[in-house]
């Protein structure tokens, strides 16, 4: 993926779900070496607000819809609750109002779960709440998957394709 062309290829996501991962278990590894450090209601708090307020709406919506269509509201909440930059945010100011504490660690335990163990990102307006695939999407992936990569475009082609 770069700037201009948004999407992963399936080796691509494993690559970035493997990222989180590995994000996942150093972010265990520390819960674990402060284990009796960790306040734990805070920590269960912490881990599944996440869920309450960014999942929990959409999904019941979803599953209430006959069409499974819904309002794009839980898709801005599921993202806003799901961002690293939200539970950095929550974080920040956790440390700063009332101290900095290994409980936090449940935020990024969250988010790299999620993106590790389950692949699951932010969600794009126009796909379904629930992971399904997307028509246009496998058929983008059924052409890609069977064409050879083009070779680089030459500094004259790149030049008239900017320009277009």
């Amino acid at each position: 993926m770069d700037s201009h062309n948004l999407f992963l290829t399936r080796a691509t996501y494993r690559f970035l779900r493997a990222e989180y991962a590995a994000a996942l278990v150093a972010a265990i590894v520390l819960a674990i070496v402060h284990l009796g450090d960790i306040r734990w209601p805070l920590f269960i708090g912490l881990f599944v607000y996440i869920d309450l307020i960014g999942y929990l709406p959409g999904a019941i919506a979803y599953r209430r819809s006959p069409d499974h269509s819904i309002a794009r509201r839980y898709y801005a909440l599921y993202n806003a609750m799901h961002s690293l930059l939200t539970a950095a945010a929550v974080a920040g100011l956790w440390c700063l109002l009332v101290r900095p504490e290994w409980a936090l660690l449940a935020l990024p335990i969250h988010l790299c779960g999620d993106r590790g163990l389950f692949g699951n990102f932010l969600k794009p307006f126009g796909v379904t709440f629930e992971p399904t695939t997307h028509p246009a999407y496998q058929e983008f992936v059924t052409r890609y998957d069977n064409h050879p990569p083009r070779p680089a475009p030459s500094l004259a082609e790149h030049d008239q394709l900017a320009a277009a």
